[in-house]
């Protein structure tokens, strides 16, 4: 059986996934799953994918399902600048207006939320669909988000990492490597263990070289940015699970369940 791997097609997994392409004869063991992160919170939780860098709240959507590799995450260092609220009005305004929500990271859209209604006190009216000229305000991430930070369509925007940090005083976790329980089996522990080795590997030669990284990343995954946007984003994204990282993944899945967005706050399990 071969690991079946998640694999986000996003600037922000570049340094997961870059050093793989081109080497798929040397990780015959490895199928790549290419999908946005709501795709692969959908296979983690129906066991078609194995392992990703998902979107973090996918942990708490099916408590004792998962465990998490220790030392890899997906945060920032105060702006992450991919995941943003764009709005025509400031954001003390937004309450009975229109927020459109993006449909690919569950994640931003509970950080979100939380944002508004805990730090805010906002009730605005979401609506899960693409973002049309009468509306008020959209939430994009990733790639989308960053071409949009280009066109300055809006009056107003929100980095959703910033706010996290201002209020909560540590960097937000977007995405952990979330791994299901059944890729700790005999058949597929040693495949699991040599890929996140690799994928160390991979983020590491990212840090040493990223416009040569980048080459080979973008020739797969072209993106509509400047080069310049595209190296400088990299100074804003930080990769290491630390403490302060874990407790505020606690902390998000604390106000998650305060409001009713997942059933309760699991305990962080490592592989």
């Amino acid at each position: 059986m071969a690991l079946r791997v998640g694999r986000i097609p996003f600037l922000v997994c570049a340094p997961f996934f870059h050093d793989f392409l081109g080497r798929e004869s040397e990780f015959s063991d490895v199928e790549f799953v290419d999908g946005p992160p709501s795709a692969h919170c959908a296979g983690l939780k129906n066991g078609s994918i194995h392992l990703s860098p998902a979107s973090s709240i996918t942990f708490a959507q099916k408590p004792g399902a998962f465990v998490l590799a220790p030392d890899i995450c997906t945060s920032c260092s105060f702006e992450v600048r991919s995941v943003k609220l764009f709005s025509k009005v400031p954001i003390e305004d937004l309450s009975h207006k229109t927020v459109c929500l993006t449909a690919q990271s569950m994640t931003s859209i509970n950080l979100l939320k939380i944002l508004l209604q805990e730090r805010f006190g906002l009730s605005p009216e979401y609506k899960s669909a693409p973002y049309a000229a009468s509306d008020d305000a959209c939430l994009l991430i990733g790639d989308q988000a960053l071409e949009e930070n280009e066109r300055h369509r809006f009056a107003y925007d929100y980095d959703l990492g910033a706010l996290w940090q201002d209020w909560q005083h540590v960097p937000f976790v977007f995405g952990a490597w979330i791994i299901a329980k059944s890729a700790l089996e005999p058949g597929l522990e040693q495949t699991l263990l040599r890929y996140l080795q690799a994928t160390r590997e991979s983020i590491g030669r990212f840090r040493e070289n990223p416009s040569k990284c980048l080459d080979r990343w973008l020739a797969r995954y072209p993106v509509d940015l400047p080069r310049t946007v595209v190296e400088n984003y990299y100074s804003a994204l930080d990769y290491s699970f630390t403490d302060e990282r874990k407790r505020s993944l606690s902390l998000f899945f604390e106000h998650a369940a305060a409001l009713g967005l997942i059933k309760r706050v699991p305990t962080l399990e490592f592989l």
